[in-house]
């Protein structure tokens, strides 16, 4: 079944409203690089947080599901599911912080909560490290996604796939910035959200709906129903309990990972600075990690499980879903689902471009290349660093082979520096020093381990043991640095702590020398985050179940839900809902 006119007037549609889009928001980003990297600060909750949650549904994080699903059953996705509880730190401890520093990018945040040269090094390293090599990997399975995609359902090589997939997103988002970026967000998550669903549901008529399913599959597979069980098994090779207790445990707050940064970042944070206050950023992540979490991977998931049923040889366990979509969708859904994946893809690319541009001119050109130019100038030269991300991620695709490895790749080179991204704002202590020995010793671990020790973490139990070598060495090494190297200066702790007013003990020395006491209640802060997970956890299992079709075990879960999301509202409606907006 291939694409008919009807398909290709949907496709054709999409790209017209949003090329339109960027022309009528052109103006907005036009004034300044605020306009252009954070809309003015000027966004509601309901607009950044969705377009978070566009944001990390890309063309690639299907397929990525699929393969995670037809390896491993649903449990696979403990891969990324653990990341939920960093998510809710971000929400509770962070948001506000990062709202209230006032910065344009997150690595701006260097030299204001550090001094002198070792800072300036680190927001220079950092701009550059994440704006290019970082970005053009992240964009880079993006693109190697979409090209599989556009390769099965219009037949068009890998390079003629690539030219024509990132062609389209740079017209909105060179013009528009970041209003364009999350205005189309908003619209393209409704598409993608829509087109999901379809296909699960034309996928599972394909197999006689859950029960047929249910039958094809323990006729393929031996132990069929492992791959409906929401946790691995004891002693499964795919994933030893090593391998899960390291998901559990210590991935989440230890590793650096695009989107589930500890202590939040990149473009999470991105969204955060563009928030209209405290209020609104706070209620912005916490419906990001709703949606992510608990509301959108069952369409997947399913699709992946039907086409577990409909190509058990298939060699490539990723494009399974993409040959559900293209064999099985009728007529006008298979436009709409190309439209989809092309929003997803969109959706994501446009924002790593407009994020890495934001870091090369707001980080590296403006801080030490160009210092006083016009904002006229900055915006056109942030349109430029625009187009160059582009083409160096155009190049980086061509070199990969399959998405779940970069996944974990990136997972594994920022292992161990997640605890000094997490502490540096609750410990007066850490210096510049602390996180350029974080990232130097996670970066030569981490490498060392696959290539001179023969590590792999496509392997679950190798993986584990290169998350947990990293970790230890790194964080041991960021810690000695930390004390053999003498602390910020008292004038930049001053500055720091009395524009952003964080909480704790680690900055009890600092309270009193000024007099002040913490703004924050952190034991609330905890409570909430406890809550905020078993909501999102209980949701996540609840609407499963229900699909699956144990409906008591459903409403039991989303009963429990319902109490995390009930002890959140009494907690912040009892602070008062308006000093979140201070």
């Amino acid at each position: 079944m291939g694409m008919h006119l009807a398909d290709w007037l949907l496709v054709a549609a999409y790209f017209v409203i949003t090329i339109l889009v960027g022309i009528i928001f052109s103006r907005r980003a036009s004034g300044s690089i605020v306009d252009f990297f954070v809309s003015g600060r000027s966004l509601p909750w309901w607009l950044a947080g969705t377009s978070m949650v566009a944001t990390t549904f890309a063309a690639d994080t299907p397929l990525a599901v699929t393969g995670l699903v037809a390896r491993n059953g649903i449990a696979g996705n403990w891969l990324w599911w653990n990341f939920l509880m960093s998510g809710m730190l971000t929400v509770f401890f962070y948001a506000r912080l990062w709202r209230r520093s006032g910065v344009l990018t997150d690595v701006e945040f260097t030299e204001i909560r550090y001094s002198g040269k070792p800072a300036a090094v680190l927001r220079g390293f950092r701009a550059l490290y994440l704006a290019l090599p970082i970005n053009a990997i992240i964009m880079g399975w993006v693109t190697l996604a979409m090209a599989k995609i556009l390769g099965v359902v219009l037949g068009v090589g890998k390079v003629e796939a690539i030219v024509a997939a990132l062609l389209v997103v740079l017209i909105y988002s060179t013009l528009a910035g970041l209003w364009g970026v999350v205005v189309t967000d908003f619209i393209q998550f409704f598409i993608a959200m829509t087109g999901s669903v379809a296909l699960a549901f034309f996928g599972l008529s394909a197999v006689g709906g859950l029960s047929g399913l249910r039958e094809r599959l323990a006729e393929l597979y031996p132990h069929s129903q492992s791959l409906f069980s929401f946790f691995p098994q004891v002693g499964a090779e795919w994933m030893p309990l090593s391998a899960f207790l390291v998901y559990i445990a210590v991935q989440w707050w230890a590793a650096w990972y695009p989107g589930a940064e500890p202590g939040g970042g990149g473009y999470i944070a991105q969204r955060i600075f563009s928030a209209k206050d405290e209020k609104h950023s706070l209620l912005a992540t916490l419906w990001f990690n709703i949606a992510h979490y608990a509301l959108r991977p069952w369409p997947w998931i399913i699709v992946a499980l039907v086409s577990m049923a409909l190509y058990p040889n298939l060699a490539d366990k990723e494009a399974g879903y993409v040959k559900v979509m293209v064999e099985h969708m009728p007529v006008g859904f298979l436009g709409l689902m190309v439209a989809a994946f092309m929003a997803a893809f969109m959706s994501t690319i446009s924002t790593q471009l407009n994020w890495g541009s934001s870091y090369l001119i707001n980080d590296f050109y403006r801080r030490f290349l160009v210092k006083n130019a016009s904002e006229r100038h900055y915006v056109w030269a942030s349109r430029a660093a625009t187009v160059l991300t582009m083409v160096i991620a155009a190049v980086v695709t061509l070199f990969l082979n399959t998405i779940s490895g970069a996944w974990r790749f990136l997972l594994a080179l920022g292992a161990g520096t997640g605890s000094v991204y997490i502490l540096r704002w609750y410990w007066w202590r850490i210096n510049a020093w602390s996180e350029i020995a974080a990232m130097t010793a996670s970066f030569f671990t981490a490498v060392g381990l696959q290539t001179l020790g023969g590590l792999s973490t496509e392997k679950p139990a190798e993986f584990a043991v290169v998350m947990l070598v990293t970790v230890g060495v790194s964080t041991l090494t960021w810690v000695i640095v930390t004390l053999l190297t003498p602390p910020e200066s008292k004038e930049t702790l001053h500055s720091f702590y009395k524009r952003v007013h964080p909480g704790g003990i680690g900055w009890a020395p600092i309270q009193r020398e000024l007099g002040i006491q913490p703004k924050e209640a952190l034991w609330r802060d905890f409570i909430d985050w406890v809550a905020g997970c078993i909501l999102v956890y209980a949701s996540l299992f609840g609407i499963g179940k229900l699909i699956l079709g144990a409906t008591g075990t459903g409403v039991l879960y989303l009963a429990v839900a319902a109490v995390g999301a009930v002890v959140i509202y009494r907690d912040l409606s009892s602070r008062g809902w308006e000093s979140l907006a201070e």
